[in-house]
């Protein structure tokens, strides 16, 4: 039987693409949520050790006594260990992983750094980053809106996989970066959305209920409130 704990925490974008995937495959684990503001060596145990062996971040997933680190990567054990949201076949298993690399040095740099620079911390931004960060996601955004265009259900056409919850970890906080989505894309974000096990963010990352965010926007971006 396969032993799963999940550091997280409920501002971090990365830890719900691995969470959310975790609830729409129903498999039994085990959530910690770990509290990323204090200083790193503060932090409890065993994620302290465990996570400052590696990077130091949230997430980190345990997996059978193996500790794994940075989203992505964890989505890519996960798929593997549990057969589950992989891609069928070497095409569709290559396809996947294409999608997790273009991801993290897109969507995955320039969304959480406008969310970080609108909504929380505008002040450790320099002149002319925001603007960049905003040109750099809209030009993101928009390569994911060609590829939805064609009517597909999800990346993989009509099979839900890892590049999906990779895809849409931030972009249900886009609100938040004060960025406006295409429609292609909130339709796709809204399929997500209905899937069984989902949760918003704060919901699905917080033990504790009524979770509030410090940010200045507290809500997040609900594709299923967009009219069709």
């Amino acid at each position: 039987m396969t032993s799963i704990t999940l550091y997280g925490h409920p501002e971090s974008g990365h830890s719900y693409k691995v969470k959310l995937m975790l609830d729409v495959a129903k498999v039994d684990y085990t959530y910690r949520q770990v509290d990323i503001l204090v200083d790193r060596d503060a932090r409890p145990e065993p994620f302290r050790t465990l996570s400052l062996a590696r990077f130091g971040e949230v997430p980190l997933l345990t997996l059978d006594g193996a500790h794994y680190v940075q989203s992505n990567a964890i989505l890519i054990e996960l798929a593997d260990a549990l057969g589950l949201f992989g891609g069928s076949g070497r095409r569709g298993t290559v396809t996947c992983k294409e999608w997790l690399l273009w991801e993290a040095n897109k969507i995955g740099l320039s969304l959480p750094h406008l969310r970080l620079a609108r909504n929380y911390f505008p002040d450790d931004y320099p002149p002319g980053a925001v603007q960049w960060l905003a040109s750099r996601f809209q030009e993101d955004v928009g390569r994911l809106d060609k590829e939805l265009r064609d009517g597909r259900r999800y990346i993989l056409d009509d099979e839900l996989s890892i590049a999906d919850f990779s895809l849409a970890g931030y972009l249900f906080w886009s609100n938040q970066a004060q960025v406006e989505l295409p429609e292609t894309v909130i339709a796709w974000l809204g399929r997500i959305a209905s899937l069984d096990g989902w949760q918003s963010p704060y919901a699905c990352l917080s033990q504790q209920p009524g979770y509030e965010t410090f940010g200045l926007v507290k809500d997040e971006f609900d594709p299923r409130r967009i009219a069709p």
